[in-house]
């Protein structure tokens, strides 16, 4: 049955129709920007208008984060063979992780599959366990093993649960770097943050857990990507000022955003870009935030 395309679906579509056309080698601009965080088919999204989307950006190098085998990170992104074959497409625009359910008996060997052929990290971990779990300890131990970082989602009562006790595995595994994402991560910069609150609004009262594990362990970062960075940057931005100047050397820049434009409003990777511009003054940070931080927790150039 033929239905009526909505008003995103028609700009996607001409946009797709076109890129098939266009899509060449990009031109580098000025300022060098990784993002560390996005997908394949995210919200059905085509290949060529994520690639559209990341230029539109002004993106350089994008890190493709596969879903498991089973769960599609709440958004049927695509697996582990998408990002594959979308770098090997455009090798000098993408770089992949390696993902799987860690609790399922064959996540060692599927994961270990794809860091054999050139995975630079391993996620986004999203998945219904406890962060401190025997499974997360297992992926880990993988990690540690080929000196990849991994990307965990943390989401109160949901994924990657119990973050409170996250500190736990960074102890275990100083020598491998974790990279924090997602509500739950971001609502704890804040001292007094109600864990069940996945969106906090208001002053932040500093001394938060996530700025304890910033601040006291090597091995954890910060993804500023999706709304739950953004929230957190943007709830009280004296707070944010002095936050991401305190952790300099702590934040990535990510997107996760779905949308196909890069754009304005409605594409929080280009909001997040234009808050960082704002908040951040000190040119050399801001190149740490947006690249710099990237290329010394993620070995980008690691090859199979």
């Amino acid at each position: 049955m033929e239905r009526i395309l909505n008003r995103r679906e028609f700009l996607g579509a001409g946009v797709s129709a076109t890129l098939a056309l266009s899509l060449t080698p990009m031109e580098v601009p000025q300022q060098a920007i990784i993002d560390i965080h996005q997908h394949t088919h995210y919200a059905r999204r085509s290949d060529g208008n994520l690639v559209a989307h990341q230029r539109t950006m002004g993106v350089t190098r994008t890190v493709l984060l596969p879903a498991g085998s089973q769960l599609g990170l709440d958004a049927e992104c695509g697996g582990n063979q998408t990002v594959v074959d979308l770098r090997n497409e455009f090798p000098s625009e993408f770089v992949f992780f390696a993902n799987e359910v860690p609790n399922l008996d064959i996540a060692r060997t599927v994961i270990e599959k794809y860091l054999k052929i050139g995975a630079c990290g391993i996620g986004e971990q999203k998945f219904p366990i406890d962060c401190d779990s025997p499974a997360i300890i297992k992926i880990a131990q993988l990690a540690q093993e080929y000196q990849v970082p991994i990307l965990l989602h943390f989401q109160h009562n949901k994924y990657n649960t119990n973050f409170l006790r996250f500190h736990r595995i960074l102890e275990r595994f100083p020598k491998v770097n974790f990279i924090g994402h997602a509500q739950t991560f971001w609502g704890n910069i804040d001292k007094n943050h109600a864990q069940e609150v996945l969106y906090p609004k208001g002053p932040v009262t500093p001394g938060g857990y996530t700025d304890k594990l910033l601040s006291d362990y090597p091995n954890m970062f910060a993804d500023l990507s999706a709304g739950s960075a953004l929230n957190a940057l943007t709830r009280d931005k004296d707070h944010a000022r002095e936050f991401l100047k305190r952790h300099k050397s702590k934040v990535l820049y990510g997107s996760d955003c779905d949308d196909a434009i890069g754009d304005g409003k409605k594409c929080s990777g280009s909001e997040c870009l234009q808050i960082l511009r704002q908040l951040i003054t000190s040119r050399s940070a801001l190149e740490e935030a947006l690249s710099e931080n990237a290329k010394r927790v993620i070995p980008m150039d690691r090859k199979a």
